[in-house]
């Protein structure tokens, strides 16, 4: 990938649990979706028409925190995102962009420290260059040593799109 930052796909075994039951509590309702296009947090591309999705409801931060024995307290959300129903080959290892990269759209990075609280965050307008856009947003996030990692939401809806952690 020639971007600087790993964009972080939803992991495999967070995946089976979503399309279990979610982390609203609900079960998972698969259906294909004829007309595609929106965005796959399990592959970090958009529904291709005709493949069988799901809309469940996702907590990145709590689940993050879980791993790392963070306490995001009020900071703690979820929301809805997309998601193959069934098992998928994650990202495309031969992308060379950040995934839902369109000039124009507008994005926000939050940014959060080690112990899952926010510490700041900005709004991003994707550039025409848009790789070259998120490279010196991250840069300029993880400048802050507190910084742990930053999740990239869509200003339209607040739904999550992806993660970048330090470590990458």
């Amino acid at each position: 990938m020639s971007t600087a930052y790993t964009p972080r796909p939803i992991d495999p075994e967070t995946l089976a649990e979503l399309r279990r039951r979610d982390d609203a509590g609900r079960d998972c309702v698969p259906y294909v979706d004829h007309e595609g296009g929106d965005p796959l947090r399990c592959c970090l591309r958009p529904v291709a028409p005709g493949e069988r999705v799901a809309l469940v409801s996702y907590a990145p931060l709590r689940r993050w925190a879980a791993r790392t024995g963070a306490a995001p307290g009020a900071y703690d959300e979820q929301g809805p995102v997309f998601i193959h129903a069934e098992p998928c080959a994650g990202p495309d290892e031969g992308r060379k962009e950040y995934p839902f990269s369109r000039a124009g759209a507008l994005r926000t990075l939050r940014r959060y420290d080690a112990g899952g609280r926010i510490v700041g965050g900005r709004l991003l307008e994707i550039p025409e260059a848009g790789t070259e856009g998120f490279d010196a947003a991250f840069g300029e996030a993880f400048a802050d040593p507190a910084v742990a990692l930053v999740h990239v939401r869509a200003v339209e809806y607040g739904c999550f799109h992806f993660e970048v952690r330090r470590e990458d």
